[in-house]
């Protein structure tokens, strides 16, 4: 990559990409930064051979350091980072205020344990709200005002719950001070599940991805797609398309995972012949999926693991097959888009060769190949992760650009506490709204709203906890969503639809997720836009036409949750995953308006109709929508070259 390219990526994710925000010249205070980033990650390490400590010391270090150093690293405004030439006075003592206030749940362990039972003291309130103001400041700066905006409103909801006038939704109100000590002291609020998952697997999970990127496995990925794809018809986007599933595999965000694979291909795709709003749009569809991609699928899915009281490896299986449909949708849809425009491959002789590509690096995925199996072997995902940074830390020693230094473990021990602060910051935002709902008992408030409005119809149930995970995730990064509609919907469709227990949590992460591409908000699409200088909206209009199986998949899994991998039958399951890959090809062909000709409107319908069926896990419905997908084939078929002149023609006009 050139180093305008380079430079152009660091500037998408910096206008994209609010993690990216942070000053790169704080003097002195950086030697700081580094000891706190350094002195973070090996506690997580030492904790991970050695045990965990109790939960709400291990989430008081895990939370109180990461305040620490984004204060020390996050501005107040966006832009200061850049004309700050050290720490401000002011963020200094929100720092060292916030490491203070958190670290007094551990200085003071025994006494707060005793003050749920005598009473909490005044200054326990002060501390209760100093710890929240700041956790929202930290959340502002590192990951932005939408969900600081929803937390606060979950607040003041708690205090004057009495002025609410809708019955369905009031409640007596809980006094600032209860408010603030309950969010604060107990495992309800900000130390709840969401930051003692973070502080035990997410934190590890990340550190692993950052030790892969020192290995250079980014860039094996993009040659291995590339060697793959590169020769057949498109091969440009569907580089793109398995690159981004391969760097899925080890990221977690939508917006790095666009820029990072994007700087390569969509520039790459343009010259192919493809216009920027599509090439944009495939890169931010199929980065998008890498947070669906197992094994490590975002930080959420940690969370659900421990939501639904099940091992990772469930959650990992549930996501593959709903993974694999949603990857091979966006692949066909750039198929058809390049049979349509007569994009052709690459020649070979200028492809990658896979051959020598396997030879000469094939020990880079041995960390991947360690975590999985650790993983799928019962160890717990700390060990698992653990097994996984050893294996990369060994692994960077077998090329010399990528062996590691002293100098070189002590950068990549800070970066990997960087890479965590976004996520630390969200997760414990996410703690107080869940801290509220279970103060309030909103989530049963919520439910009868739902049942209300849905009139007792799953399918409309369905619906509106779509649009409200989107609404959210326009806002929310993917974890808080997720821990919110956990929460709040997701309880609704088990305990008053009978859905599912892991289909209904799987459809609220998908949900979240796609927001990511949805319009009017769709941060990676805007980023691909940004990258291939396209219409940000065309972007993400294309991206949903790419991404349609992410709005269909989760719907079917709900009705039938075999696609989640339960209560499956080896047989039906084959079934019904060959019956799902030709809907996502009918269906991505009538979005595209092309199929084994450039499609009529009424050809078009049909393959939707088609599509939509063969997804549904039923023979009756898998025999009629094959039939219909049949149908239109033999009549493109037999079309006669005058008649795909006349149409050519009048798609022209």
């Amino acid at each position: 990559m050139s180093d305008k390219q380079t430079v152009n990526a660091q500037e998408m994710l910096e206008k994209y990409d609010k993690e990216n925000q942070y000053r790169t010249n704080i003097g002195k205070w950086a030697w700081v930064v580094t000891f706190l980033g350094v002195a973070l990650t090996a506690f997580h390490l030492y904790t991970a051979y050695f045990g965990v400590l109790p939960s709400q010391k291990q989430g008081a270090v895990h939370l109180g350091t990461a305040l620490g150093i984004i204060f020390l690293l996050y501005p107040a405004k966006k832009g200061l980072q850049k004309i700050q030439k050290t720490v401000p006075w002011y963020d200094l003592v929100l720092a060292f205020t916030a490491m203070y206030v958190t670290y007094h749940k551990i200085i003071f362990f025994d006494s707060i344990l005793q003050s749920r039972i005598s009473g909490y003291s005044m200054m326990d309130t002060v501390i209760s709200i100093l710890g929240i103001v700041l956790v929202l400041e930290a959340t502002r700066r590192t990951v932005g005002l939408p969900i600081v905006i929803v937390a606060s409103v979950a607040i003041l909801y708690a205090i004057f719950g009495n002025l609410v006038p809708t019955k369905i939704l009031s409640h007596p109100g809980f006094s600032v001070d209860r408010t603030a000590t309950t969010l604060w002291f107990k495992e309800s609020g900000v130390f709840g599940t969401p930051i003692q998952i973070s502080a035990k697997f997410i934190f590890l999970f990340l550190f692993f991805g950052v030790m892969l990127i020192q290995t250079n496995i980014g860039k094996f990925f993009n040659d291995v797609a590339f060697s793959l794809t590169g020769r057949y018809t498109g091969g440009t986007a569907k580089t793109a398309v398995v690159a981004s599933a391969l760097q899925g595999t080890v990221s977690g965000s939508s917006v790095g995972n666009t820029v990072a694979t994007g700087s390569f291909t969509i520039p790459m795709m343009k010259n192919a012949g493809f216009k920027p709003e599509f090439a944009g749009a495939t890169e931010a569809a199929a980065s998008t999926g890498g947070q669906i991609m197992p094994p490590m699928m975002g930080a959420a899915a940690f969370i659900m693991m421990e939501y639904l009281g099940v091992s990772y490896s469930v959650i990992m299986l549930a996501a593959l097959i709903p993974a694999i449909l949603y990857f091979t949708g966006i692949f066909i849809g750039t198929h058809f888009e390049a049979k349509r425009l007569k994009i052709l491959g690459l020649p070979k002789d200028q492809l990658p060769s896979f051959t020598k590509l396997m030879k000469k690096n094939w020990y880079m995925i041995i960390p991947l190949v360690v975590i999985i199996t650790t993983i799928m072997s019962g160890f717990t995902p700390q060990r698992a992760a653990l097994f996984g940074i050893l294996s990369a830390f060994a692994v960077s020693f077998v090329q010399k650009e990528t062996r590691m230094s002293w100098r070189k473990i002590i950068y990549v021990m800070e970066q990997g506490a960087r890479v965590a602060l976004p996520v630390i910051a969200a997760v414990a935002a996410a703690g107080i709204i869940a801290g509220v709902v279970s103060m309030t008992g909103l989530g049963a408030k919520f439910a009868a709203g739902v049942i209300a409005l849905s009139m007792g119809h799953l399918i409309l149930a369905l619906f509106f906890t779509m649009i409200a995970c989107i609404v959210l995730g326009m806002g929310l990064p993917t974890t808080a969503n997720y821990v919110v509609t956990a929460t709040i919907a997701a309880p609704v469709l088990i305990n008053e639809f009978g859905v599912t227990p892991i289909a209904a949590h799987m459809f609220v992460f998908y949900f979240g997720i796609v927001a990511d591409i949805t319009p009017p908000v769709c941060l990676a699409a805007y980023a691909g836009a940004g990258i291939a200088g396209a219409n940000p909206f065309k972007t993400g209009v294309t991206a949903v036409k790419l991404a349609i199986a992410a709005f269909i998949i989760p719907f079917i899994f709900v009705y039938n949750p075999i696609l989640v991998m339960v209560d499956v039958e080896p047989i039906m399951l084959i079934v019904s995953i060959f019956a799902a890959l030709i809907g996502m090809m009918g269906v991505s062909s009538a979005l595209i308006g092309y199929f084994i000709r450039n499609s009529r409107l009424w050809e078009r319908a049909i393959l939707l109709v088609g599509g939509l069926m063969l997804i549904v896990p039923e023979i009756i419905t898998d025999v009629i929508g094959l039939s219909l997908v049949v149908v239109v084939w033999f009549v493109q078929k037999q079309r006669s070259d005058e008649d795909i002149a006349k149409v050519k023609e009048r798609i022209a006009v």
